[in-house]
């Protein structure tokens, strides 16, 4: 009986209160949604770090006819400067840190630019000659490319050495930067969230005056009076959670799922054992900020 009277009391304050409990709801929508998007881009940009840092190699650029920068004086390298090179990364320092390593010529490199840029003019003006030859280097850890380039820089007839992870890093700062914007808008709408609620209960309290001065007179608790105020604000929040949880849950099956892992087959992509992490802890803070912040404002309100 204490129970009906309770949830009685929460559809009629729900009722009451139609328009503002939409507004909650769109509101814990939309700010939830961000939350869940900025978490799952952060887990993208980290699960694409790992899968482009392990393969990412360092290239040790060999002289050409026109190169005039490192040690290049404007000479190919010769065979005994290459055969220096190969031994150096075939010897005792290096081999330890080296997973494998392939040499290009001029010609492969000239083939794999060819079909970089199959599309592109650029390749009608540029001959083998123009291209490095090139030792590509796995390392087994990529964060010890300082080692190679230390040891290989200074070498004769080798014109730079080349961690490729220095191409990736501005990408993902690029990332990291809409990550933390999303995460700021999500913050500045959580917050309207939280007052928003605050307010819609401190209105659906004044509109019920009467009755709280009854129950008050009769002896009720201030733990029953709180409840029903309290079970609003959750529930239009739980509804705008799981709103939220479903639009995370579409975007990474439509969008990411069956759009970008069908277009960009060479990299790794969240999936949804990941959506399924996200969108619980999504409703888990949805309904936590509610019940928080509904709590405060009726405490307040029956303070007054």
């Amino acid at each position: 009986m204490r129970l009906g009277l309770v949830m009685s009391e929460v559809g009629s304050g729900l009722r009451r209160n139609a328009s503002m409990v939409v507004s909650v709801v769109l509101v814990t929508f939309i700010s939830l949604t961000f939350v869940g998007t900025a978490i799952l881009l952060q887990m993208q940009i980290n699960q694409m770090k790992g899968y482009w840092y392990d393969r990412a190699q360092v290239a040790v650029y060999l002289c050409t006819d026109t190169d005039t920068t490192g040690n290049c004086t404007g000479a190919k390298a010769t065979d005994d400067q290459r055969k220096q090179v190969e031994e150096q990364l075939k010897g005792s320092t290096l081999a330890p840190y080296i997973e494998k390593t392939y040499y290009e010529d001029q010609q492969q490199a000239y083939d794999r630019f060819k079909q970089q840029f199959k599309d592109s003019p650029a390749t009608e003006f540029v001959k083998p000659e123009y291209l490095n030859e090139t030792y590509w280097v796995n390392l087994k850890n990529p964060s010890q490319a300082d080692v190679l380039q230390e040891s290989l820089s200074k070498v004769a007839g080798v014109q730079s050495v080349v961690d490729q992870r220095g191409y990736l890093q501005p990408i993902f700062n690029l990332l990291n930067a809409s990550s933390y914007t999303a995460i700021g808008i999500a913050a500045l709408m959580l917050i309207a969230a939280v007052l928003l609620i605050a307010t819609t209960i401190r209105l659906s309290a004044f509109s019920r005056r009467r009755e709280l001065g009854i129950m008050r007179l009769v002896g009720a608790s201030n733990r029953f009076i709180q409840t029903p105020f309290v079970l609003e604000g959750v529930i239009a929040a739980a509804i705008g959670a799981v709103l939220a949880g479903g639009a995370i849950t579409a975007v990474v099956w439509f969008f990411v799922r069956n759009y970008l892992t069908k277009r960009f087959s060479g990299t790794a992509f969240i999936g949804m054992s990941d959506a399924a992490v996200v969108v619980p802890a999504v409703i888990v803070i949805g309904v936590v900020l509610a019940a928080v912040s509904a709590s405060i404002a009726i405490r307040r309100y029956l303070k007054v």
